[in-house]
């Protein structure tokens, strides 16, 4: 497995001799972002049982997003027989002049192919004699879904690609940034000594200060502002988001904790920062760091 988007399409077409007609279908799956797997079925009346088994199906080739998957079936001739059930429609009926009766008319009237269309009100059977044919369809169908998957999976990796290779980039850039912070902070006492007894200088006068005591604030300045550990952990995150990036298993959510961790230290960087330069390329690399969460989020 490679680096996966969690955006991708599919459509699968397929037919049959089913009881001397012919029958054709389409599937279509679409898939979005999502923080876990949600697989919604849209299936043609009748054909409901499938939708369980097919998700579970779908389980095997995809890991996270939001997935829509439809599926249209046309017949030359449709042989089936329509079952209603009247007493369902006949209590719909009735509790639709009530309402309309209730609020004096205001909410739309509903029609007659509306009611018919609500669920469990019209099924369709299919003739016992085509029974083994009709477990040749359902075996079909569920074949070429399987099918719609695997283009869907490919569809998504071809993505994945593209999305690794802009990941890699921005993680380059992260680290580039962080190692001129790092070559900033390595001056950064000197600076602080340097600042320091120029500020003694203009506005002590003739009072004297200890060398000990100007060491002493030069340490405790200088300690405020130490931003090696950050650095480090920056240096660590980069090195732990390029392993991943080369895994072979879904790493989205690993990612997307990652990129917390790179903020969180970014956001220490700026706040203990004590040089102009180190805030400047602070807020450079919290925004790169953005982009890479952005990126992350279409990550399966």
């Amino acid at each position: 497995m490679s680096i996966a988007s969690m955006t991708g399409f599919a459509r699968v077409n397929g037919n049959m001799q089913l009881a001397g007609e012919n029958i054709s279908w389409v599937w279509e799956i679409k898939s979005v972002n999502g923080k876990s797997l949600d697989v919604k079925m849209r299936l043609p009346a009748g054909y409901d049982d499938m939708a369980l088994p097919l998700k579970t199906m779908a389980g095997k080739y995809l890991v996270r997003g939001s997935v829509n998957a439809s599926l249209e079936i046309v017949r030359d001739h449709d042989s089936r027989k329509i079952k209603i059930d009247e007493d369902l429609l006949r209590r719909l009926t009735e509790r639709a002049i009530l309402l309309d009766e209730e609020y004096e008319g205001k909410l739309a009237q509903s029609s007659a192919a509306e009611l018919l269309a609500l669920h469990g009100v019209v099924e369709w059977e299919e003739s016992a004699a085509d029974n083994e044919e009709t477990q040749l369809l359902h075996r079909r169908l569920g074949e070429d879904f399987v099918a719609a998957c695997v283009k869907l999976q490919e569809d998504r990796r071809a993505e994945g690609v593209k999305i690794k290779a802009a990941l890699l980039i921005l993680l380059d850039e992260i680290e580039n940034t962080a190692l001129k912070i790092e070559k900033i902070a390595e001056i950064l006492p000197q600076k602080i000594k340097d600042k320091l007894a120029a500020l003694l200088q203009q506005y002590a006068g003739d009072v004297t200060v200890s060398e000990d005591r100007v060491a002493q604030e030069v340490v405790l300045l200088v300690t405020k502002a130490d931003i090696r550990e950050e650095i480090d952990r920056l240096k660590a995150h980069i090195k732990a988001a390029r392993q991943l990036l080369s895994a072979d298993e879904a790493v989205g959510r690993r990612l997307d904790f990652l990129c917390q961790e790179l903020n969180r230290e970014a956001n220490t960087t700026c706040s203990k920062a004590a040089d102009i330069a180190i805030t400047d390329f602070g807020l450079e690399l919290k925004a790169l760091i953005e982009q890479f969460r952005e990126q992350v989020q279409n990550i399966e």
